[in-house]
């Protein structure tokens, strides 16, 4: 069934304009970078916020990069032939065959986009509706250029998003802890690397204090 849709869409890609093979071409890695891109808008938009959303907003490029690991010891372990070369009567790959040895389950594309996906989606509440279609836009343009099986997009989804919500579980309390103890540094590195957090609101007390200090020494007698 798998290799049956993997010649659909390859044929589809085949007939489909010029511009649409280029664009999909493109896609298969511009989307790595801009999930690197998301991940830096996530890091700033954290600065400000607890330390909590700071520890998720660091853990979400190192639980991608833990899914990608996941799904490298996984292909070396299956050493499943690429389709480009072993389905008979497929159209040509729009893009060059990878070379004997870098095998095709899972996909490692779909692994990062998947765990992208999620960790973004966890670190940065509302914008699941963006990362979850660039993830599966990514796994299926694995397919359309013709490198890539469906299962094997598939299970790298799957494989990355898994990998990364046990990565996150696991060590955000690390991580939090972390992040307050960088905070709390006289360090001006490490206190710009985890943002000064949220503002602490002056207490009636001492906004009296601090008024009170302020004021002339001939007022106060």
């Amino acid at each position: 069934m798998s290799q049956d849709l993997y010649l659909d869409i390859t044929d589809l890609a085949h007939d489909s304009p010029g511009w649409l093979r280029l664009l999909a071409e493109l896609w298969t890695e511009a989307g790595l970078l801009l999930f690197g891109v998301l991940f830096i808008a996530g890091w700033w938009r954290a600065r400000p916020a607890d330390s909590r959303a700071m520890a998720l907003a660091v853990l979400a490029p190192l639980g991608t990069a833990f899914g990608y690991v996941v799904s490298e010891l996984l292909k070396s372990v299956v050493d499943e032939e690429r389709p480009c070369r072993a389905v008979a009567g497929a159209a040509a790959s729009i893009v060059e065959c990878p070379p004997y040895g870098d095998w095709s389950f899972p996909s490692n594309h779909s692994a990062i986009a998947g765990a992208a996906a999620v960790a973004l989606a966890l670190a940065w509440r509302g914008i699941a509706w963006l990362t979850v279609p660039m993830a599966l836009l990514m796994a299926f343009s694995r397919v359309f250029v013709g490198v890539h099986y469906p299962h094997d997009v598939a299970a790298g989804l799957v494989l990355g998003a898994l990998a990364t919500v046990l990565f996150v579980t696991l060590l955000t309390g690390p991580t939090r802890a972390l992040t307050d103890t960088m905070r709390m540094s006289r360090s001006a590195t490490a206190t710009w690397l985890a943002g000064a957090g949220p503002a602490v609101p002056t207490t009636a007390p001492d906004r009296a204090v601090s008024r009170r200090r302020r004021e002339p020494m001939h007022r106060r007698s």
